[in-house]
């Protein structure tokens, strides 16, 4: 069984190494991330529930050695071809047969459809200067709240308006929106690495908050 929270949650984590920073990087590197990216786009049309939200969570459940292992474009080869085996637009077995050997797949999700907040729609709960504090859970399917600001505390320094929920809409033709928020969170209390004045904003939805 593989964990809930996926190996494409990295923040806060070591032993990655430091990110490279390439000069003057070009979009593609090799002709056949162009090619890449065309067919994913073309498998997102055929998607029942096409949606960003939903084309993130393919990849999210890519197995935790394919996606270390994959490149930026791979994942994508992996999702155009994951979207394309379970729109029905070609079996496991033609794909494989097409590209002269075995081809990895997505892992099937765990959830199927996945139902709205059940508080007051558009209602803000939060206002800016309010502290607030991530909720601590481990959702089995898509989210945008990052696993190292859950169960910590910050304060809300901005409110940015109403967008529909990701954790929604990657597992369900509903589109709820939501009030969403920037909240800043001290490093030494995301960290606990004893650096003072430094702090990090993340953008959270209202539902991923809970009061302190």
């Amino acid at each position: 069984m593989r964990a809930v929270d996926g190996v494409h949650d990295l923040g806060g984590k070591h032993g990655y190494g430091a990110v490279e920073v390439e000069a003057d990087e070009p979009v593609f590197h090799h002709d056949w991330e162009r090619v890449a990216r065309a067919l994913l786009y073309a498998a997102v049309d055929r998607m029942p529930n096409a949606n960003t939200s939903a084309f993130r969570h393919v990849i999210e459940r890519m197995e935790p050695g394919h996606y270390l292992a994959s490149s930026y474009y791979e994942r994508w080869l992996t999702a155009a071809a994951t979207i394309a085996v379970e729109s029905g637009l070609v079996t496991h077995e033609e794909l494989e047969q097409r590209a002269g050997g075995p081809f990895r797949l997505s892992q099937p999700p765990l959830v199927d459809e996945v139902q709205p907040p059940s508080h007051d729609k558009g209602k803000s709960r939060f206002q800016v200067g309010d502290r607030v504090r991530v909720r601590d859970w481990h959702p089995p399917g898509h989210t945008r709240c990052p696993g190292y600001v859950r169960g910590k505390v910050g304060v809300v320094t901005r409110c940015d308006g109403e967008y529909t929920i990701p954790d929604v809409e990657a597992h369900s033709p509903a589109r709820p929106t939501e009030q969403t928020y920037s909240v800043r969170f001290d490093a030494e209390e995301l960290w606990h690495d004893g650096q003072q004045g430094v702090t990090v904003n993340v953008d959270l939805w209202d539902s991923y908050l809970e009061e302190t």
